[in-house]
């Protein structure tokens, strides 16, 4: 009797070993599919947790999805993996930007340069652009009576290059698409130059992260993470200080990669400073009329809304202030803390002695972690600086952090609301217990080949 008990359970195991692995790699992009197709009315008849149980159920398949398609043949999975990642974008396409209205910022900051104002001058509501105003754009505009744009120069550039072939969300969102098209071809190189499979794009381009932050709610990430890699491509082939320029570009998108420079310099070389520093300087030359207003919202109310001057958003502090409680002065000693750990750990990846591309790549993914565990960002589509690492590196950290991201697309306006906290603590949590298991792994793995010697 026991053993055709155990006859009976082993038959789908049997089974899933018997079925070409190509067919189930099909069919878990079939289950996805279904999983993205329902999601928009989800959110809409359900909210918000509706829709980060399915993206979250659509993330752990595709990380399932991965394992199979480094099995696969890459002839014949490639067309797979970039049709279905191609048609889920054209999907989600076709709906209103579900989580965010950052998009019409874009555009609006766009117009207004295209009438010869400096974006940092005003508040989209301020009566000197009212003559811009439409019923498109701008009463989607968020905090339009209460913040100047808070985009750095390069994401500007992008605005106005873009909105000058179209005044539309969905020209903007066809661009960042475009950003995407980069940061897959890039994906690709690095994964054939540090020998792996090829198929493991699959990571990229089915994940629900930069399918639904990049294609549906449009963020200009895109265009960081694509000015990254190509930044990371050209400095670890050879040109670092070419590679410098283009990384110090990426991050006057958004400042989170600026970590990634670590990887191609060399302690002591004072070119590579020398020139970011002009870099940033020249970008911020056709707006400098605002003077220190060129920061935008950064400094006018942005860090004080996200929690950050508080520290209250902050996750490393506001676990330590739930253990040890509130003391005066903890923020500034936190961030002088936090900026000493990156510091640290970027002058040790910069004088690693290991300079293969595999190693640096590796050592930029724990960068971008680390930063985004101390920033402790309260959106997900900050994690897209960290979404080609799932595919370049796999390790259980980065899927941890990028599916976990997810979390926070919990917006306040639904019911049965979960502290941020509470997410927060899920995903960062999350974070620190996956570091602690390879860390561990890695021990008895290096305990086991010592005691074989």
């Amino acid at each position: 009797m026991p053993e055709a008990l155990a006859y009976q359970f082993d038959r789908p195991a049997r089974f899933a070993r018997n079925v070409p692995t190509l067919y189930l790699l099909a069919s878990t992009g079939l289950v996805l599919t279904c999983l993205t197709l329902v999601t928009p009315f989800a959110f809409e008849t359900y909210g918000d947790n509706a829709f980060i149980a399915l993206t979250i159920a659509a993330g752990l398949l595709t990380a399932v999805a991965t394992g199979l398609a480094e099995r696969v043949p890459a002839g014949r999975a490639l067309w797979l993996i970039f049709g279905l990642g191609i048609a889920l974008r054209a999907y989600v396409l076709l709906f209103d930007p579900l989580l965010s209205s950052d998009i019409y910022r874009y555009v609006w900051d766009g117009r207004v340069q295209a009438a010869g104002i400096n974006p940092y001058r005003y508040v989209p509501a301020d009566e000197a652009l009212a003559f811009l105003r439409d019923g498109a754009i701008f009463p989607h505009i968020n905090r339009a009576a209460t913040a100047v744009t808070i985009y750095p120069p390069v994401a500007q550039f992008f605005f106005f290059i873009v909105t000058r072939i179209g005044e539309s969300v969905t020209v903007m969102r066809l661009a960042l698409l475009g950003c995407e098209a980069v940061i897959v071809a890039l994906i690709v190189l690095l994964l054939r130059r540090v020998n792996r499979p090829v198929t493991r794009v699959v990571a990229y381009l089915w994940h629900p992260l930069p399918l639904w932050e990049i294609a549906n709610s449009g963020h200009v990430d895109a265009l960081m993470v694509a000015l990254m890699l190509l930044g990371l491509w050209i400095g670890l082939t050879g040109q670092a200080l070419r590679g410098a320029v283009v990384i110090a570009i990426s991050a006057l998108v958004k400042p989170y990669t600026a970590p990634v420079l670590a990887a191609i310099w060399r302690p002591w070389d004072l070119k590579m400073p020398l020139i970011v520093i002009a870099t940033v300087v020249l970008c911020y030359l056709p707006y400098l009329s605002v003077g220190w207003g060129v920061l935008g919202f950064l400094t006018q109310g942005y860090l004080n809304e996200e929690g950050i001057v508080a520290g209250n958003d902050l996750w490393p502090l506001a676990v330590w202030r739930l253990v040890f409680g509130e003391h005066r002065g903890d923020v500034v000693a936190y961030v002088v803390l936090a900026a000493l750990i990156l510091l640290v750990m970027a002058l040790a990846v910069a004088r690693s002695s290991d300079r293969a591309m595999a190693s640096r790549v590796t050592d930029i993914n724990m960068l971008l972690l680390m930063t985004l565990l101390l920033l402790s960002p309260n959106y997900p589509w900050y994690f897209l600086v960290i979404a080609p690492f799932v595919a370049l590196c796999g390790s259980a950290p980065t899927w941890v952090a990028s599916i976990g991201a997810l979390l926070l697309s919990e917006q306040l306006d639904w019911d049965y609301y979960v502290p941020r906290m509470v997410t927060k603590s899920l995903l960062f949590g999350g974070l620190l217990l996956a570091w602690a298991l390879v860390a561990w792994g890695s021990r008895m793995r290096r305990t086991a080949d010592g005691r074989s010697q």
